[in-house]
C-alpha cells in the first residue's frame, strides 16, 4: 500500500449521545495527501437487527476488518472515522443504540464508487437485509469537503437530515443524484456550525 503521509493517533472524547463528553477512546486518522482542493465525505448508517455481539450479526462481525483493510488501501481513500479497535461500530450518534455509523474522506466521487461498488465491499452490501432492517429515512449522504476539513459527527448528522428533508443538493446528495465539486459553495459554507467532535 502506498502511503505519502504518516498514521497520526490521538484521544479524543467519543460521544455515545451527540457530543456529550464520555469515556476517552483513540481515534486513527489515516490520511493521505491529495492536490484536489476539495473531497468527498459519506456517511452511511443503518439500524441492526440485533445487537452486535448477537449471532445474526456474525457474518457482518466478521467481514469488518477486512472490508476497512480494503478501504484504507484502496485508491482514493484519505480517512475514515474509527476508534482504537479500528472500525466505527462502538460509536453511537444516535439515541438508537442499534444504528451504526461510518463515516470516511476520498480524494473523488468515482474513487469512492469504485470502492462501494466494485471491490469485495458490494458483496456486503448485497448480504445488507441478512443484517439491517429496512430504513425508512436517509441513511447515506455525500458531500464536498476542503481538502484540510475532517467532517465529525454532528456535521454528518445534519447532512443526512438535510437530505431527509430536503432531497439532494450540494450540501448533501447521494450516488444517484451526485453534484459536481464547488469551491465557491465550500467556502459560503459556515464550517464552524457544525461541532467538531469526535473527529478533529
Amino acid at each position: 500500500m502506498h502511503q505519502d503521509g504518516p498514521n497520526n493517533r490521538f484521544e479524543v472524547t467519543l460521544p455515545l449521545r451527540g457530543c456529550a463528553p464520555q469515556p476517552r477512546r483513540e481515534v486513527a486518522h489515516n490520511r493521505r495527501r491529495s492536490v484536489n482542493a476539495l473531497h468527498i465525505a459519506q456517511v452511511n448508517i443503518g439500524r441492526m437487527k440485533a445487537a452486535l455481539e448477537d449471532p445474526v450479526m456474525a457474518g457482518f462481525v466478521a467481514r469488518l476488518e477486512e472490508i476497512n483493510a480494503l478501504a484504507d488501501r484502496s485508491p482514493g481513500f484519505i480517512w475514515r472515522l474509527q476508534t482504537s479497535e479500528g472500525d466505527a461500530t462502538y460509536l453511537r450518534p444516535y439515541d438508537d443504540d442499534r444504528i451504526l455509523f461510518n463515516m470516511s474522506v476520498w480524494e473523488s466521487i468515482e474513487q469512492l464508487k469504485r470502492y462501494v461498488y466494485y471491490t469485495a465491499h458490494v458483496e456486503v452490501l448485497r448480504q445488507r437485509q441478512a443484517w439491517f432492517e429496512k430504513f425508512s429515512g436517509a441513511y447515506t449522504a455525500l458531500w464536498w469537503i476542503p481538502k484540510d476539513h475532517v467532517p465529525g459527527i454532528d456535521e454528518a448528522k445534519k447532512r443526512l437530515a438535510h437530505l431527509d428533508a430536503h432531497g439532494p443538493t450540494p450540501f448533501a446528495f447521494t450516488f444517484k443524484a451526485p453534484f459536481p465539486a464547488d469551491e465557491q459553495f465550500a467556502k459560503s459554507t459556515d464550517w464552524s456550525s457544525f461541532k467538531p467532535c469526535p473527529a478533529t
